[in-house]
């Protein structure tokens, strides 16, 4: 085999995969199918993008790359981190470099020494980049710049409107017409305070748009109501003759009878990132300076905008397509170039657009108005496959999968609230679970705590020796542990007569390998329908132990993983009828002639 194309959809889910397909309604799909072979496809403990992608990178379950979640938690401080890559600072006199989570060794690293090349485009946890023979372009763990997932602004003439979650709000008044503002920006490593880049904004309202202009107007677009800006250009001076530079896209609302304008969360500029973004270190600026700007952060599409109220269906959706285009255009580039090797690119909009407009479908795909969004979002990653079934050769492998399937959220369940009905999680000054316990864990009494919820799925016990206060002691932790799965095994719902757990694993069930003693001591698996709560994700403690998910997200894959496997359709024939994710890499490797690595579990899945 000359060539391996990986398309990756991220979160495309086989119970729709399939209907459509018998139906006629994807017919690339189809006919690449007809060449090689289907199959549903095994997903990671737990069914998360980060997780799953790292193992179909490296070819080990999680305990051998080290991703267990999107968050972890400090043991020395108990507080919650970013789990797919940290800031390391040496000293005061140094800058900050920025250290990947993600470890093992990753099937393109493989192929370099073989001396093959590979393009990387977007795969989760490759920031900062890994050294390659060949190009990479980071994808999610790409942090915004402010060094978060996504933080927006909205710019409003109303002074009484609230701030909503990931957030900031900034309240202008107009003078003559003119506002005098300004964009946020990262945080000066010395004194914490925000960079702020000076913008003007010029209200147009006979024209229903606004301009809006950066560096002293040599940056400057327009946009009108009900649409997305360009991108602008915009920096933040750190320092004598030293700046940072980022771009930042806007939603106009409205212009009267009170401004109403959406900044998305500011992204590196590729021409000049704050960090890395892709290897070799100018290959974001000449994709840049070839296709336009385009966005570098880890999670792309606005979802936190469209929760908040801050942006239409239209004008998601609008974004959504938009960033399809973009990689489209990235993989093609790097497709017309590669010979021979490896190619992967990661489309990660299907994921986003099912979270967001499950519940206006009606529960599925369906006909008519909102409840064909998602239908006609996956015919359009189906016309995506047929683009590339006309650039490949029988000498290249074609093979299109995704990472998990999805399910409907409509129920969450408190565990840390659990927990402290157990007499498991203690709460300091006669505080009880709701509001005044506050998020973060903050009013968590550590001495008297055995176990804890973190992240979207994990457990994990106040080990003494481990954590900074733990009281559990090593040889009790085995029990605990048991007890703690049976009684979560046995909760139910009494307000729908089902049990929201199916079943709950320890960590020497769920992983093996160097590193998997970083990950939580319990993994819960949720019944279709169920998932942790929203108040778990931000470590709250809130009333009650089960609530109905009021939010647009209302699709997600965190329940158990044998629920939401992902699809694999290749164009040579699959031997099993039961492929796993981590059965991938050494499948890529085999194509190419490259042996598998010492540590790659999986097994090669063509003949």
């Amino acid at each position: 085999m000359r060539r391996v194309v990986v398309v990756g959809l991220d979160g495309f889910e086989p119970s729709i995969v399939e209907p459509l397909l018998l139906d006629g309604a994807l017919p690339n799909l189809a006919r690449l199918r007809a060449r090689g072979g289907y199959a549903r496809l095994a997903t990671t403990q737990p069914a998360q993008t980060p997780v799953a992608w790292s193992t179909f990178a490296v070819g080990t379950n999680p305990g051998g790359h080290g991703i267990f979640d999107f968050v972890r938690r400090d043991p020395a401080t108990y507080l919650p981190d970013l789990g797919l890559s940290r800031y390391e600072r040496k000293n005061a006199f140094l800058p900050p470099r920025a250290v990947s989570l993600r470890r093992g060794t990753p099937l393109w690293e493989l192929l370099s020494k073989a001396g093959i090349a590979s393009s990387i485009i977007r795969c989760p946890c490759t920031f900062p980049p890994d050294p390659v023979r060949g190009t990479m372009l980071s994808g999610m763990g790409v942090p915004d710049l402010r060094g978060g997932l996504g933080t927006s602004t909205v710019y409003t003439t109303r002074a009484d409107e609230e701030t909503r979650e990931s957030e900031k709000v900034v309240t202008v008044r107009p003078a003559g017409g003119v506002i005098a503002t300004h964009v946020i920006g990262p945080r000066n490593p010395s004194t914490g305070a925000d960079l702020v880049c000076p913008i003007t904004v010029r209200l147009q309202p006979a024209q229903r748009r606004v301009a809006i202009e950066a560096d002293g107007g040599a940056a400057r677009l327009e946009v009108a109501e009900g649409q997305w800006s360009g991108w602008l250009r915009v920096r933040f001076p750190a320092g004598l003759l030293q700046s940072v530079r980022g771009l930042v896209r806007f939603y106009l609302t409205r212009v009267e009878p009170d401004l109403l304008l959406y900044a998305s969360p500011v992204n590196f500029d590729p021409d000049a990132p704050l960090f890395p973004i892709s290897a070799p270190p100018d290959f974001a600026r000449t994709l840049a300076r070839e296709l336009g700007p385009f966005y570098t952060t880890g999670m792309v599409e606005d979802h936190n905008g469209l929760n908040n109220g801050r942006l239409t269906d239209d004008a998601y959706l609008r974004q959504c397509e938009e960033v399809l285009d973009e990689r489209k255009r990235m993989m093609f580039r790097e497709l017309e170039r590669l010979d021979r090797g490896f190619l992967f690119c990661l489309f990660d909009t299907p994921d986003r657009v099912q979270h967001m407009f499950w519940r206006e479908a009606g529960g599925g795909p369906g006909t008519g108005g909102l409840s064909r969004v998602i239908g006609d979002h996956y015919q359009r990653c189906d016309r995506l496959v047929g683009e590339v079934l006309e650039r490949v050769d029988e000498d290249t492998l074609l093979i299109v999968l995704s990472d998990h399937g999805m399910k409907s959220f409509r129920r969450g369940v408190h565990l840390n609230t659990w927990l402290h009905g157990q007499g498991l999680l203690a709460l300091r000054g006669g505080v009880g679970p709701g509001d005044g316990a506050g998020d973060l864990l903050k009013a968590v009494d550590w001495d008297r705590t055995r176990a804890y919820a973190v992240g979207l799925s994990g457990i994990y016990l106040n080990l003494k020796g481990r954590e900074a206060r733990g009281i559990v002691e090593p040889g009790e932790a085995p029990r605990l542990a048991r007890a703690i799965a049976e009684g979560l095994a046995a909760l139910g719902d009494p307000a729908h007569g089902t049990r929201p757990v199916r079943r709950v694993l320890t960590r020497a069930e769920a992983y093996a390998g160097p590193y998997a003693a970083e990950s939580p001591d319990l993994l819960v698996n949720f019944a279709d329908g169920y998932r942790v709560s929203w108040g778990t994700a931000h470590r709250a403690v809130p009333a009650g132990l089960i609530g109905a998910n009021t939010r647009r997200w209302s699709r997600a894959p965190l329940i158990d993983p044998e629920l939401v496997p992902g699809v694999l359709v290749s164009s040579r024939p699959i031997r099993t009828e039961h492929p796993r994710l981590v059965d991938l890499a050494p499948t890529i490797l085999a194509a190419l002639g490259v042996p598998r690595g010492d540590a790659m579990e999986g097994e090669a899945l063509l003949g």
